[in-house]
């Protein structure tokens, strides 16, 4: 086995949910693919133009998800867990055939489709893998929102911060490297909304399968889930698992460090299309041999990928 070679699941996956924001039914199939395939989502209720990749490029809305769009209209949404489950797992190639637009919710988090995508198993090419890596600086600031992108050796860090006038979310700061630490408590991480704003959601014509089985709602001080929070960071923890989805939107996985505070879907898509504006601020590499940084290889995605 070779970490240093691209990846696909060994077998077809099955999934079927409804869409949070649509509330449409959704059944949902992940297919192996050859390697520099990618990932490419295919709406198979539609028999022609129905092909879009997930490239920062594509995304057409990133109002509370992320959506992309081909360059005839056809579109799939919420596609930021499943995306975050790929890039953790080191996924870099398949197919995803989807009966809807928007990808089934599952209960708010990538929990689901990690515990498939390992029960499925990890097939290895002899192809390498390519990278991104950052080589200087990039931020996108609007207001108190801020994202930046900077240099890092050998990993991808993401240091995450919301601040919320709740007082039962309050502030939550967490830093994750990527490819080292153990993101169980990031996969697990549900979303999440104020009880306040549900009726705004549904004005927007948003949040129509949204519940309180596939969404964290907090009502003043209470959450008012039964079985409490995942882990103490939950809420920010599910903003870093927007960001990896979001991020592997650039194509291959980065080597660089992501510092974010109060940012979303937007702001990582706008900070992508800053990064690739200009060739100075990164380079793609192909790994072979003795060229791989050693977090990729660490313990834990080793672990992920047996």
């Amino acid at each position: 086995m070779s970490i240093l070679t691209q990846k696909t699941i060994k077998n077809k996956i099955s999934i079927d949910g409804i869409g949070i924001h649509t509330g449409l039914k959704a059944h949902l199939t992940i297919l192996p693919a050859p390697p520099n395939t990618g990932i490419i989502f295919k709406r198979i209720d539609l028999n022609k133009q129905n092909e879009i990749i997930p490239n920062y490029n594509n995304v057409i809305d990133a109002t509370l998800c992320t959506t992309i769009s081909n360059y005839y209209g056809t579109k799939v949404s919420t596609i930021e867990h499943l995306m975050g489950a790929f890039y953790g797992l080191g996924i870099d190639n398949a197919i995803v055939e989807i009966t809807s637009q928007e990808v089934p919710i599952m209960d708010g988090s990538a929990k689901n489709f990690v515990e498939l995508i390992m029960q499925a198993g990890v097939q290895i090419s002899e192809m390498p893998i390519k990278l991104i890596k950052v080589e200087q600086q990039v931020e996108v600031k609007e207001g108190e929102k801020i994202i930046s992108i900077n240099k890092s050796n050998v990993s991808l860090d993401i240091d995450f911060e919301i601040k919320y006038q709740n007082p039962f979310i309050k502030s939550q700061r967490n830093k994750v490297s990527i490819y080292e630490d153990d993101l169980t408590d990031i996969y697990n991480s549900r979303t999440f909304c104020l009880y306040e704003d549900i009726e705004k959601l549904k004005d927007k014509g948003l949040g129509k399968g949204g519940s309180l089985d596939n969404a964290l709602v907090v009502k003043d001080n209470i959450l008012m889930n039964e079985g409490g929070l995942r882990n103490q960071n939950e809420f920010v923890n599910h903003k870093i698992l927007d960001c990896m989805g979001d991020l592997y939107l650039s194509g291959y996985r980065i080597i660089g460090s992501v510092v974010c505070s109060q940012g979303g879907h937007n702001l990582t898509n706008k900070l992508l299309r800053k990064l690739f504006a200009d060739q100075k601020n990164y380079s793609l590499i192909e790994i072979k041999g003795k060229n791989l940084p050693h977090s990729l290889a660490s313990k834990n995605q080793l672990k992920s990928i047996a």
